[in-house]
């Protein structure tokens, strides 16, 4: 069996298991996402996500995976899984193709939710929580890593973990650059599971969190740390 037909075969199997989902939100109500600092996307709902890269910059991308982060962890990880690795009782939205099939399927579940039998199973985002955020979300979804993409390199992310560590504690003779480097080699092997051109990986976050201070290595070692371990 091919990547690309085990790809689609997960995927299938996600979006039909929507139609059995156990496990409902009830009457959790969503949580409010601020996104501040995105562009506004205005009244008329969009079928394809507007804060890929090559669409808004960098910058832009990289805040909205920041803010879907803390929008996905609010809303959706109590039944799709942190990280968005689904436990197998709702969609493994990693698998939604970055491109716009996926994008019309995603916002339409995001706008109306769904409901079985009377039951909802997914509540209706879109009038609460708003385009911007919707689109954040998606943004952080389809940016994480391919199943087991980090694998071939987990021994050397942890023996970079620990020299980040010492560097946060003695910082005399750090080679920053180095560490940096490295982390972005890594980083840009990782694929991501929706076909998506980058994937916000550990490695990815890592070299982005060090500046030369205490604080960075700090930081870079907290990711790296949560990282692996969600990993394993």
């Amino acid at each position: 069996m091919t990547k690309s037909t085990a790809k689609s075969l997960a995927l299938g199997a996600a979006i039909a298991s929507m139609a059995t989902l156990v496990l409902a939100h009830g009457d959790v109500a969503p949580q409010a996402v601020d996104t501040t600092g995105l562009p506004e996307m205005g009244e008329e709902w969009l079928t394809e996500n507007p804060y890929r890269a090559d669409k808004v910059g960098e910058e832009t991308w990289l805040r909205a995976i920041e803010i879907g982060a803390s929008g996905y962890n609010q809303n959706c990880a109590r039944c799709h899984g942190l990280e968005v690795v689904s436990g197998g009782l709702a969609p493994d939205l990693r698998f939604l193709e970055a491109e716009e099939y996926g994008d019309e399927w995603y916002v339409e579940r995001f706008r109306v939710g769904y409901t079985q039998n009377g039951t909802t199973k997914m509540p209706a985002f879109g009038e609460l929580l708003g385009q911007e955020a919707a689109w954040a979300i998606r943004t952080y979804i389809e940016a994480r890593p391919d199943e087991g993409a980090l694998d071939d390199y987990a021994d050397e992310l942890k023996a970079l973990r620990d020299q980040i560590a010492g560097y946060a504690t003695d910082g005399n003779g750090t080679d920053g650059g180095a560490l940096i480097n490295r982390l972005n080699e890594i980083s840009g092997q990782v694929e991501t599971a929706s076909g998506a051109p980058v994937a916000d990986s550990v490695a990815f976050r890592a070299a982005r969190l060090i500046d030369g201070t205490p604080e960075g290595y700090k930081a870079a070692q907290e990711a790296l740390t949560i990282g692996l371990s969600a990993a394993n």
